[in-house]
């Protein structure tokens, strides 16, 4: 909890509000509850589902309820000007790479980012580069996802981001 905390409170200290999945537990509900004792913005996104169970972080700056799972995901992307992972499990790595595709995409032009804390995701970064060098994914696609040991690292890598050059993926209307 000690990333969770420090995490909070450094995002907070910057001006740079949080955004997140709503819950009043876990690594996230501690990255929400150091921010806002340090007077950070915290905005969260849950389905009805969870609130139903009362997951609910009560004390945010705001709170919205969606009904699905996938609303949630999508506003929070229009909430936020950047994606920071920390060390997580399943739905820690769905958001990253669902994020890291929309960027790929060009659905947004936003950073993402993993703490790369003690090698956390030096496994997760060697498949990458494994992917890459087997064709599954192009190089200027895997310079997409910034990786750095430390949080303020990471937050420096994302202040300096530039997006680069993607092309645009129109759908037709369908009739």
């Amino acid at each position: 909890m000690e990333l969770a905390e420090e995490t909070g409170r450094t995002l907070a200290q910057r001006g740079i509000g949080v955004v997140y999945g709503g819950a009043n537990r876990g690594l996230m509900g501690a990255v929400a509850d150091a921010a806002l004792a340090e007077g950070g913005e915290v905005l969260g996104v849950l389905p009805h589902g969870l609130e139903a169970i009362e997951v609910a972080h009560r004390g945010l700056t705001g709170l919205e309820v969606v009904d699905t799972l996938h609303e949630r995901k999508a506003r929070m992307m229009e909430l936020s000007d950047g994606f920071l992972a920390l060390p997580g499990g399943h739905g820690t790595l769905e958001e990253l790479f669902e994020v890291l595709t929309w960027l790929q995409l060009n659905i947004h032009s936003d950073p993402v980012g993993v703490v790369n804390l003690d090698g956390y995701y030096d496994h997760m970064l060697s498949h990458l580069d494994q992917c890459e060098s087997e064709g599954f994914i192009r190089p200027q696609h895997r310079g997409l996802l910034l990786a750095e040991p430390t949080l303020d690292g990471l937050l420096t890598a994302m202040d300096q981001w530039e997006a680069p050059e993607r092309p645009t993926w129109k759908t037709k209307a369908r009739p």
